[in-house]
């Protein structure tokens, strides 16, 4: 299972889900707002030598000095004149000059489509909501009607064209991706998976899914005039819904998208022979969204709760719970719980973060200034909500319950803990005039070597989307600055204002690493464009990318990501190694909330001992600071 996983993940160096380093201001701009795209820049390919030169940089950190010196070779040999480096670089330059990104059609077949690990923890990250101040049926419905009616609104700027466009340092971002979250879907194949936006078709979708009790509805969002519906029209057929889908012995078709990609592409072939089965998938795929009303959850103590709200989120909770009632091939699917939990799953395939949190964002917002008001409309006029009938032959029986204990046995894998950071925020990094992110990344460096006596390949993803179709780069944070740093820290022989000095270095190193990626100067995808380069020209793999420093500069033990939302909320997801671990943080004012992941199957990893060690290890350098204050920068 993990042969397949790591495979993908070295060949790739994917991370996990990409967010601003920062936090985007966002401009509302005269006309529509796709017209800025055009004068976007594309991407650009960096020199050769200079990619060359800081991969043996990175590479300083995490290997051994015989390995270091045997790749000085290798990328010697690889970027002499007329070597092999030097033809795919023509190659890549060229693709570049043909195309608005030479990166993008590559990216999202290997990095998704043809990445064949299930899309539930592997890939699809969750994201928790503050909770609500309901407790049951009723207030799940009406807080779920009021959040259809978020969406909707957040949908009309899109259709309309009229979404702020964002910017970062003053230069426009490509703002293509909110065009592919909303009505789209992924479909699974028997060796590669596609995507479908219905948004772009003749006939829009109207529609939403709803799942609830493991059955799924086809709910119309839109009247007879074209206009949306009202929060409490959407109540009432949310109610209709809700009383005609009690706990029953259905199958949980759902469970079947929990699956590794070729055994659901071929339970999927199968499914869709019946032609009632292919109407209801397809009434699914073509959806505006999917909206998941989850029932009950596990038990657990209050200290576990918000882990646990983390993992329905995430996969559900296994069979016995909720994670049938997703379809987790579905771009966004919003999930409430009866408790007052509430969040959403999204597939990552179409898009990155920015537009996932800055839709959140607005219906959180939406939701807050709209106040609740009876509709004058005629209850009466609305059609009721469509269900959607399965017919479960044997077959289907059979990979339906192959689906639950591989899904089981997934949920019992993964070991999630959430933790809130409460004695201070982005205020105290703040304070010192040091980047919040690149704080927390040096706490998390030191927590991972207290832990570990070493430092390993860790992927920070930052946005691209200065460029036109622009996805993700790696930030790099592990780095001889930041080895530094570590390694004295605990160093009774060193004074205070040795190891401020050595954190203001690598503070100011990942920084500059950070802007590096963001204007397309970083390494990884550059690497990784030469490598398909390679594969599209039909040449021999190149040693450089066959050598054991690329593989474990590829194997990220520490995944990261940072969520800069304007709301109280965390998102999650899973290790991208069998023995690496997942941190996904959203710094506030004045605490930083964390999700760490990491697998059970793993001895040597935990995450709730990683939680610890970034507490202790913030916790360790804010006195630092306070200890040496003439070292502020």
């Amino acid at each position: 299972m993990w042969a397949v996983c790591y495979r993908t993940m070295v060949k790739v160096g994917m991370g996990k889900p990409c967010y601003l380093v920062k936090p985007v201001s966002a401009t509302r701009v005269a006309g529509r707002y796709l017209s800025h795209q055009k004068s976007l820049p594309s991407l650009p390919v960096p020199a050769l030598q200079q990619t060359c030169e800081r991969y043996l940089a990175a590479l300083e950190p995490i290997v051994e000095l015989d390995e270091l010196n045997n790749s000085k070779e290798l990328v010697g040999e690889f970027q002499k004149p007329g070597g092999v480096g030097q033809r795919l670089q023509r190659g890549l330059e060229k693709r570049a000059s043909n195309t608005d990104n030479w990166l993008s059609e590559w990216w999202i077949q290997t990095a998704y489509l043809d990445y064949r690990m299930p899309v539930v923890v592997h890939s699809s990250p969750g994201l928790v909501l503050p909770r609500m101040d309901f407790r049951d049926k009723e207030g799940q419905m009406r807080y779920a009607a009021k959040l259809i009616a978020g969406v909707l609104d957040f949908k009309t700027m899109i259709d309309n064209e009229t979404l702020p466009v964002e910017f970062l340092g003053g230069s426009p971002l490509c703002m293509n991706q909110y065009y592919e979250v909303l009505s789209s879907c992924r479909i699974p194949g028997l060796k590669r998976d596609s995507i479908v936006n219905h948004a772009k078709s003749s006939r829009p979708p109207k529609h939403i899914t709803v799942v609830h009790n493991f059955q799924f509805f086809r709910l119309d969002v839109y009247g007879s005039d074209g206009a949306p519906l009202t929060t409490d029209q959407l109540y009432v057929q949310l109610k209709k819904i809700c009383d005609s889908s009690l706990p029953s012995n259905k199958e949980p078709i759902g469970i079947l998208t929990t699956q590794h990609r070729d055994v659901w592409g071929k339970a999927y072939a199968n499914l869709i022979k019946d032609k009632t089965n292919k109407e209801s998938v397809r009434a699914i795929q073509r959806s505006i969204f999917t909206l998941c009303l989850d029932g009950a959850t596990p038990p657990v103590d209050a200290d576990m709760q918000p882990s646990c709200v983390a993992v329905q989120m995430l996969h559900g909770g296994g069979s016995q719970w909720n994670s049938g009632n997703r379809w987790f091939d579905k771009t966004v699917q919003f999930v409430i719980g009866e408790d007052g939990s509430s969040g959403l799953n999204y597939e990552h395939a179409p898009a990155e973060g920015p537009p996932i949190v800055a839709l959140i964002d607005h219906v959180i917002e939406h939701i807050r200034r709209k106040p609740e008001i009876l509709s004058s409309s005629p209850m009466g006029t609305l059609p009721n909500p469509h269900k959607l009938h399965f017919n479960i032959n044997p077959e289907i029986k059979k990979d339906i319950e192959e689906a639950k204990q591989s899904m089981d046995l997934l949920a019992q894998e993964l070991d999630m803990r959430v933790m809130v950071f409460n004695h201070f925020g982005k205020n105290v990094p703040k304070a010192h005039r040091m980047s919040p992110d690149a704080f927390i990344q040096m706490a998390l460096q030191l927590a991972y070597y207290r832990m570990y006596q070493r430092c390993c390949a860790t992927y920070e993803s930052a946005s691209l989307r200065m460029f036109r179709r622009g996805r993700t780069e790696t930030i790099r944070s592990a780095s001889g600055t930041s080895a530094a740093f570590v390694k004295a820290f605990d160093d009774p022989s060193k004074q205070n204002t040795e190891k401020v000095s050595l954190l203001e270095k690598a503070v100011r190193g990942h920084r500059s690493y950070t802007n590096m990626a963001i204007k397309g100067e970083a390494i990884d995808r550059h690497l990784l464009g030469l490598k398909l380069q390679a594969v599209e020209e039909q040449v021999s793999m190149p040693t450089v990318f066959t050598d054991m420093s690329y593989s474990k500069a590829l194997h990220y033990q520490l995944s990261t990501s940072q969520v800069p939302s304007k709301m109280d909320c965390l998102m999650c997801f899973g290790p991208v190694v069998a023995d690496g671990y997942g941190v996904c943080y959203n710094p506030m004012n004045d605490h930083i909330n964390f999700a760490v992941s990491a697998f059970n199957s793993c001895k040597e990893t935990n995450a709730s001992n990683l939680a610890g060690a970034i507490k202790e290890a913030l916790l360790d350098i804010m006195a630092l600071l306070e200890q040496t204050p003439r070292a502020k920068l």
